[in-house]
């Protein structure tokens, strides 16, 4: 059994309650890899998901990339994993703002249905902020930490440009806890999407950014 484990880790496949870390050194730079589909909500320019080679990345030599800098607002890119479809879980990446003029984020999506139908919780450099949203229809709508008045639009938290931080989120029923930077900064309890689903990247409208060592733990 443990073998077998081993072997579907090898490929990239995940298990019950195993973690696959995935670093994106194995491929070749300048598209984005077959195990990754690419996505978007709403309209705008294509998203232009690709891998790249960053000398300063985690693990090094290459990372993950959303190099389209289409403006359009309320544009949602999305590259979605998909060897995993499961309910609870948890995941986390290591990302790097590069650039962007009005938004400058990066995501973890999970239970993810189509484009339209999806949790996400984003940090964004611009702003200074971590928030948990759900895409229901279309439509984005920010869920209030626990704890906190209803209409609460997320955490203050400082994001840097520039620089490698890491994004994690548990998620377990209706539960969900976020932590930046291996500190945990709030939980966020709905229960819109209760079943299994993919799980994936995420930026908006302008921003480019960086990710390497996504790692994806299936419960």
């Amino acid at each position: 059994m443990k073998q077998a484990v081993l072997f579907l880790a090898a490929l990239g496949i995940l298990c019950a309650a195993q973690t696959v870390t995935i670093n994106f050194d194995s491929y070749k730079p300048g598209a984005l890899p077959p195990e990754w589909k690419s996505a978007m909500t709403h309209t705008g320019g294509a998203p232009k998901w690709v891998i790249l080679s960053d000398s300063t990345a985690p693990s090094k030599p290459n990372v993950i990339a959303q190099t389209s800098d289409d403006k359009t607002g309320g544009r949602f890119p999305l590259a979605i994993y998909q060897k995993a479809n499961f309910t609870n879980g948890e995941l986390s990446v290591d990302f790097k703002a590069i650039s962007g003029s009005g938004d400058q984020a990066a995501g973890l999506v999970w239970r993810y249905r189509d484009e339209n139908n999806y949790y996400i919780v984003r940090p964004n450099a611009l702003e200074d902020n971590v928030v948990l949203y759900k895409v229901q229809d279309g439509k984005r709508v920010s869920l209030a930490p626990k704890g906190t008045p209803p209409k609460t639009y997320g955490v203050k938290q400082k994001v840097p440009s520039q620089t490698w931080s890491n994004l994690h989120v548990k998620f377990q029923g209706p539960q969900f806890t976020v932590y930046f930077d291996h500190k945990e900064i709030f939980q966020v309890e709905d229960s819109t999407f209760t079943g299994s689903g993919q799980v994936g990247l995420w930026t908006k409208a302008d921003s480019v950014t960086h990710f390497d060592n996504f790692r994806v733990r299936q419960e």
